[in-house]
């Protein structure tokens, strides 16, 4: 943290050194302070009302030429903005935009960035507050005229003159429509997967920015010099993403004219004002699934943490939950905020209910509990399993997905393709010892030829780590192939583990013969508790999920045709609908994949001839102007669902571009949250 002021007086000095000896001592009061949560966003005057165990009559906190001192009049005073950085906890901001910070020499001096020291911990009692320093525990007070260390009661009093940082806006006026309709049935949207955790995935550092900060946007948002121009950050987002690697100029916060994008997909994509916009646009249910990749953790040159993937997930478990807080502390305390967890049906049901965010928790990595395989053989036993399940649902986890993207002890996976193809099978052969294996196939399929030898070989002579000099390419049939490897008995062991546990099992990534021996265990004790939600399945395994009273999702596209050649949401839909058991769906949803390696839906190539109107009306109701990031204004015409704000933009768009059937996919999405929940209590009982 920079000093605004030096000292330029030796009485001053004089007094510091007596402030170094009083160290962190804390004012007496009363009553035992309890923390104060009510000031977020507040503007007041501070007045010191003791020093060590004497009272002052009038000590108000004012600016002067050594940092802050003390003035005889209200008159004086400066006013100081208190934002929230977690749950009574605070920044204090003068009205020239300084923060309050404890410096070395134990006197409260203005700086410009937020740190630990400009961190303030608030309690208060029946004398008023106790302003303490987050980092040291010294006590804010008044020491000979100076702001600093002493053990001090502090008054607030309203006050107006504030400064007001730029920030995020929501961009959104009115009331939502009843989150439950007269049947008692929830009204809403659901986002079956989502990764908004990622800040703390892959070693913590592949990802830059984080959904939350107690900084703020500045600190949550800013760039980071690791995705500079051609720095491994950068690099590797153009592998996946198509950006531009040479041109990374790594303006986020406050201009954002680098990021995020549709296709930064390293950097953060969901801001919680973002989410707060889409919540307040009618999402009332985001499945948020932590995320871990041990051999991606471990090809990036740069970490935070190991690359184990089960403490992965605990390291996000515990970021959702200071996610939680935080967004509490905003909101005015413990349990007062929009965006709580839910850990069961009936929490979400009484939190959309109450027209909040319902977050559940779901996993999906590669190695779950260990379980990897290695040339055939399973690196763990049943025990690790359902200790690991133990695990898990204490986080409140309700379904996981029992593969990902590498054949694991489980099953095998289904194939990427292309370039992304290419990699993944490397990764598959780090993971493993062996590449893909696959056969022609008829009916469903895990994909084209999925990976040409050109695209491994360079990755090969890349030096990808793990692949021995001399290791032989694979070769594949031609046309539609099928992974060999199916569901082993340690996946049946998981799976019906899953079902006794009433948890649900997503069949995404899973090759076509895991998923059909998955979907033989689940209509042979007719459980419900399976889906498909980001388009990562056969047509035909999406109908046999419909026809157990599953859940469906689809891969959140671009409404309509968005000239990059893939399929759109609406079209998606109807496919789904027009399925032999399409008739028995209830309720529809989308998978996001948002922070998910995985890019967001880009502006459809019509949108000049049909563009989003603004303001628009969401689904609920509630009235839309476009969205603001510090000076950058989002609009889905152009940028796409740059950020995840802009879903509240993208399901507007769905209803306009369905045409004639705008109101029965409207009615399918508004459903999606009962319908999730609903599959989620036939899985439990």
């Amino acid at each position: 943290m920079t000093r605004s002021r030096r000292w330029k007086a030796r009485a001053a000095l004089a007094a510091l050194v007596a402030l170094t000896l009083l160290g962190s001592a804390t004012a007496t009061s009363a009553a035992v302070p309890t923390p104060a949560y009510e000031l977020d966003g507040g503007c007041y005057s501070m007045r010191v009302a003791n020093q060590g165990a004497s009272p002052i009559a009038a000590s108000y906190v004012a600016q002067n030429s050594l940092g802050y001192g003390t003035a005889a009049t209200i008159a004086s005073a400066k006013p100081f903005r208190f934002e929230a950085t977690q749950l009574g906890r605070y920044t204090i901001t003068d009205s020239d935009g300084k923060l309050l910070y404890m410096a070395v020499i134990n006197q409260v001096l203005g700086g410009t960035e937020h740190g630990a020291r400009a961190d303030w911990t608030v309690t208060k009692d029946s004398a008023g507050y106790h302003v303490a320093n987050t980092e040291t525990g010294q006590a804010l007070g008044s020491w000979s005229g100076l702001l600093a260390v002493a053990p001090s009661t502090i008054q607030l009093a309203p006050s107006t003159g504030c400064f007001t940082p730029p920030g995020v806006t929501v961009g959104a006026t009115g009331a939502s429509a009843p989150a439950v309709d007269s049947a008692g049935n929830l009204v809403g949207l659901i986002d079956a997967h989502a990764h908004i955790t990622a800040a703390e995935a892959f070693g913590g550092q592949m990802h830059c920015g984080s959904s939350f900060a107690e900084g703020g946007p500045s600190v949550a948002l800013a760039g980071c010099a690791s995705h500079g121009t051609l720095a491994p950050g950068a690099l590797f987002e153009a592998l996946i993403g198509g950006t531009d690697p040479l041109d990374s100029s790594e303006d986020g916060w406050p201009t954002f004219t680098d990021w995020p994008t549709d296709n930064s997909l390293l950097h953060e994509q969901a801001y919680y004002v973002g989410i707060e916009r889409a919540w307040r646009g009618g999402l009332r249910v985001m499945n948020t699934l932590l995320v871990g990749n041990r051999v991606i953790c471990e090809l990036y040159p740069s970490r935070d943490h190991p690359c184990d993937e089960m403490g992965e997930v605990l390291l996000q478990a515990q970021y959702l939950s200071a996610m939680e807080d935080y967004i509490d502390a905003q909101n005015g305390g413990p349990g007062l905020g929009w965006f709580r967890i839910a850990e069961t049906p009936e929490q979400v049901r009484t939190i959309a209910a109450q027209g909040k965010l319902a977050v559940t928790i779901g996993v999906e990595n590669s190695e779950l509990f260990g379980c990897r395989e290695i040339s055939g053989v399973p690196q763990c036993s049943e025990d690790d399993i359902d200790d690991g399940l133990d695990q898990l649902q204490a986080l409140g986890v309700s379904g996981l997905y029992p593969v990902h993207k590498f054949d694991n002890a489980f099953g095998g996976t289904r194939f990427d393709a292309g370039v992304t193809g290419a990699a993944i099978n490397v990764g598959n052969y780090i993971s493993t010892g062996h590449w893909w294996r696959a056969a022609s196939c008829t009916g469903p399929a895990d994909n084209e030829q999925p990976i040409t030898n050109d695209g491994i070989a360079n990755f090969l002579a890349g030096g990808v780590a793990g692949a021995p000099a001399g290791t032989v390419l694979p070769v594949y049939p031609t046309g539609p192939i099928c992974n060999t490897q199916g569901l082993t008995a340690l996946g049946v062991h998981l799976i019906e583990e899953m079902m006794d546990r009433g948890m649900i099992i997503h069949i995404d990534h899973m090759g076509v013969k895991t998923a059909k021996a998955v979907l033989d265990m689940a209509e042979a004790v007719d459980y419900a508790g399976v889906a498909s939600v980001h388009t990562w399945a056969d047509r035909a395994l999406v109908n046999r999920v419909i026809g157990l009273g599953g859940f469906v999702a689809s891969y959140a596209y671009a409404a309509a045709d968005a000239g990059n050649g893939e399929p759109d949401f609406v079209s998606e839909w109807r496919a789904n609908n027009a399925l032999p058991n399409g008739s028995q769906i209830t309720g529809y949803g989308y998978g996001s994949d948002v922070n998910g390696l995985a890019p967001q839906a880009p502006a459809r190539l019509n949108a000049a001839a049909s563009p989003l109107k603004y303001p628009f009306t969401a689904p609920n109701g509630v009235v839309f102007q476009k969205q603001s990031y510090g000076s950058k204004v989002y609009d889905l015409n152009i940028d796409g669902v740059a950020q995840y704000g802009l879903y509240a933009d993208w399901v507007a768009d769905l209803v306009k571009q369905a045409g004639t059937d705008g109101p029965a996919l409207r009615a399918d999405l508004m459903s999606g949250a009962e319908a999730y929940v609903t599959m989620w209590e036939q899985a439990r009982s």
